[in-house]
């Protein structure tokens, strides 16, 4: 099952120039700007971001932690305002933007041409890729990932991702199941009722470290690469430029590298999380 991935991923030298293919541009009814220049004269930013383990999580007592959670604290306290963080099923983060229901999208999200189409992004932030999760009684006599790519075989993805456009297109022929939340494809491939499951790292690793008697990672290198960015609304160069300037501060400084390793090289932040509800809970 660790066997090599050339041949399958040589399709992706382009993948991120087609991925978000599936994603419609949507017409949204828009509520008039709120620009940058408003969110400091009223010292509010409203952030949107999806659970997701470690980036965002919720406690049993509604507070919110992870990764994307501390960049924006980090980012409404170096802007000087309050914040206010609203969580949304995966594909309804951009939709919410357009809505003017949020002013910033910090939630791991991928810079795809699609999705250029609807928001501004910022420069990347951090930089991950997508891997794969598999069930280990279900391919234990698999010789390679290719045996995924059958018409038997149930793969798990989370609607309107990346990760769904790369697995779309890995594995053409395997039955491709969407949900809404990581935590019910988690509990569909501990079950058996899905032979793998697609995700951005580090989401397989650590569904691996949960289960590691039914859930494996079968490849070292993910399928594909990817860069990750924030998400403003179109037409607000400000907020674009204030943001593209603190990532350059917060890298020169560490704090997003030590940030990031805390988050995602380590199971450290398990320990100060041990209430939080399963990702997806909204």
């Amino acid at each position: 099952m660790r066997a090599t991935l050339l041949g399958i991923l040589c399709c992706f030298s382009l993948l991120v120039g087609h991925a978000g293919a599936a994603e419609k541009v949507a017409v949204e009814k828009v509520a008039p700007p709120v620009t940058f220049a408003q969110i400091l004269a009223t010292h509010k930013l409203r952030v949107g971001t999806y659970l997701s383990v470690p980036n965002a999580m919720k406690a049993d007592d509604g507070k919110l932690s992870g990764g994307d959670i501390d960049i924006a604290e980090r980012v409404a306290q170096d802007m000087d305002v309050a914040l206010e963080i609203k969580t949304y099923d995966w594909d309804q983060l951009i939709p919410a933007l357009q809505r003017g229901e949020i002013d910033l999208i910090i939630s791991d999200l991928s810079i795809t041409p699609a999705r250029a189409l609807q928001v501004y992004f910022s420069n990347p932030y951090s930089s991950s890729g997508i891997s794969i999760a598999t069930n280990i009684k279900l391919t234990a006599d698999f010789a390679s990932i290719e045996n995924l790519n059958s018409p038997v075989i149930a793969i798990g993805v989370i609607g309107g991702t990346v990760s769904e456009d790369a697995a779309r297109q890995i594995f053409p022929k395997a039955r491709i199941k969407t949900f809404t939340a990581e935590s019910q494809a988690e509990d569909a491939l501990v079950k058996g009722l899905l032979h793998a499951f697609v995700r951005a790292e580090p989401v397989p690793r650590f569904m691996a470290l949960r289960h590691p008697k039914e859930i494996d990672v079968p490849t070292n290198k993910p399928l594909v690469a990817t860069r990750e960015a924030f998400a403003v609304r179109r037409g607000d160069n400000d907020f674009v430029n204030f943001l593209n300037a603190w990532i350059v501060a917060r890298e020169a400084d560490g704090w997003l590298i030590s940030t990031h390793k805390y988050w995602f090289e380590s199971l450290n932040w398990q320990k100060a999380n041990s209430n939080v509800q399963d990702s997806g809970a909204k």
